[in-house]
C-alpha cells in the first residue's frame, strides 16, 4: 500500500478498507509514517476485531503487507480515545491526525 492513500483517508476524514493477514479489514487512519525498524506502517483503529465482544482496538499495520485499499463513503470518528500523536513504535511520521 502507498502511504498517500492511507494519508489521503486520514485527510478526508474516512475510513480505509484494507486486505491484511487474509482478511478483509475497515480502519480508521491515525498515523501513518516508518516504523523504528524501517518499515512502513499506520497506526489505525481497526473498527471491528476478533476480541471478545467484536469491539474495535488499535493496530499497527505493515503497508508492505496490505493489498486492495478502498477509500470508503463511511466518516472516520478519529481520533479515537487512547491515541499517542507522539507514537513510539513509529520513528518517522508523513501524516497524522
Amino acid at each position: 500500500m502507498w502511504w498517500h492513500i492511507a494519508c489521503d483517508a486520514l485527510n478526508r476524514g474516512r475510513r480505509l478498507q484494507i486486505e491484511y493477514g487474509g482478511y478483509s479489514r475497515i480502519v480508521e487512519v491515525h498515523a501513518v509514517g516508518t516504523s523504528t525498524a524501517g518499515n512502513p506502517v499506520v497506526r489505525a483503529w481497526q473498527v471491528r476485531c476478533t476480541k471478545p465482544g467484536g469491539d474495535g482496538c488499535w493496530r499497527l499495520f505493515r503497508l508492505d503487507k496490505t493489498w486492495r485499499y478502498v477509500i470508503t463513503n463511511e466518516a472516520s470518528q478519529a481520533p479515537r480515545s487512547g491515541y499517542n500523536p507522539n507514537d513510539a513504535d513509529i520513528a518517522v511520521i508523513r501524516c497524522r491526525v
